[in-house]
């Protein structure tokens, strides 16, 4: 059995978008991801900026979603880039902490529990999010097949939205763009998983280890002040040191993904919300809403996802607390109930993820999102 918390899904995704530190191959990657993201930006901004005052605003709605959706992938693999020896550091804890549970049976079931928890996880929200790029896709091409008008290449619409430098002038080019759109689009897809996919799998993890320590001061609390010694009071609050430094090292690598993620989806949750409205009345509705609503259900997830697991780990982190307060720390001797009040006290400021330092993830900033999305529609509803 494979001992580590990283299915093999989110670590294969994690060399091929660069991210795995100190990799031979990972450099190449990089590279790669540079040049095909810039250069598709360029054109999906082109269009945006050429076409702001185009008479389909639902479409350049469209196209202004799917542009901010590229850029929370590239902004997000930049950060990841740069923190390499953040998330390197990470690795080394997790490994650590599987090699310490061998020795115990408890330790060892709950983070075999959270690793088939973390990949169960990881497969759904990778499913969830290539389902949503191809359904998207396939609504483009059924729009275009509804739409008598579209049977010239350059009047056919693409999957992705690009001002080209050249002319969809045949069929050959017009399939040869879909294709290479396509491709990226499932690769952005995947990319902005595989992302998501490691916040959770960080997050169970560190959940496990906050469990462990429960458990541990849960069993403290059964032995006698005889028994009792310093080496178990020293290796628990050796444990909490580590599940803080696990938890802030988190919050590194995420404060900022988690501010652009909440910015950027609120804009696009807006923009798709406005377009499913908008299209409810036209011919042409269901392709629009294939297309448009499982994509509107991935962006609301992937919200829910940041907040929820902000949500988690402070709900976790005050559970330490409690079960250090619910020991029987006052029939220890004066130097380990001291020790014991010291875990106590720190268990008090909570570990969370912040979105820029600024604000706490949590369920509310999942609801406030959600709310000024849809503030925005009706004030694009009643403009347009």
């Amino acid at each position: 059995m494979r001992r580590t918390t990283l299915s093999r899904l989110v670590r294969f995704g994690l060399h091929i978008y660069g991210i795995w530190p100190y990799v031979p191959l990972t450099v190449v990657f990089r590279l790669y991801w540079i040049i095909a993201l810039s250069t598709a930006q360029v054109f999906q901004y082109r269009y945006v900026v050429m076409n702001i005052h185009m008479d389909d605003f639902s479409e350049y709605m469209d196209g202004v979603s799917s542009a901010m959706t590229s850029s929370l992938l590239y902004i997000k693999l930049i950060i990841l880039w740069i923190y390499q020896r953040i998330f390197y550091d990470l690795l080394e804890m997790m490994s650590a902490d599987w090699q310490d549970s061998t020795s115990n049976r408890c330790s060892s079931r709950v983070m075999t529990d959270g690793a088939n928890l973390a990949r169960r996880t990881s497969r759904w929200i990778v499913g969830m999010q290539i389902g949503s790029a191809s359904f998207y896709s396939v609504g483009v091409l059924a729009a275009n097949a509804n739409s008598p008008e579209t049977l010239e290449p350059y009047a056919r619409e693409l999957i992705l939205k690009m001002e080209l430098p050249f002319n969809i002038s045949t069929d050959f080019i017009y399939t040869t763009v879909q294709s290479v759109q396509f491709y990226h689009l499932f690769l952005v897809a995947c990319g902005i998983t595989i992302i998501n996919s490691l916040l959770v799998t960080l997050i169970i993890h560190v959940c496990g280890q906050i469990d462990i320590l429960r458990e541990s001061l849960t069993n403290v609390s059964k032995c006698s002040a005889d028994s009792m010694d310093e080496f178990t009071l020293r290796s628990l609050i050796i444990k909490h040191q580590r599940i803080i430094i696990f938890a802030e090292n988190i919050e590194i690598l995420f404060t900022y993904i988690a501010f652009m993620m909440l910015l950027s989806d609120t804009i696009i949750i807006c923009c798709l919300g406005f377009i499913i409205v908008s299209s409810l009345n036209t011919p042409n509705a269901a392709a629009i809403l294939v297309k448009t609503l499982i994509y509107y259900i991935s962006m609301n997830v992937e919200a829910f996802i940041y907040c929820f697991c902000g949500e988690h780990l402070s709900a976790k982190s005050k559970m330490i607390g409690s079960a250090a307060y619910n020991s029987l720390w006052y029939d220890f001797p004066a130097k380990e109930s001291r020790t014991i009040l010291f875990l106590i006290v720190r268990s008090q400021k909570r570990l969370t993820i912040t979105s820029g330092r600024i604000l706490d993830l949590s369920l509310e900033r999942f609801t406030s999102v959600v709310k000024a999305s849809l503030s925005y529609i009706s004030v694009l509803l009643a403009m347009y």
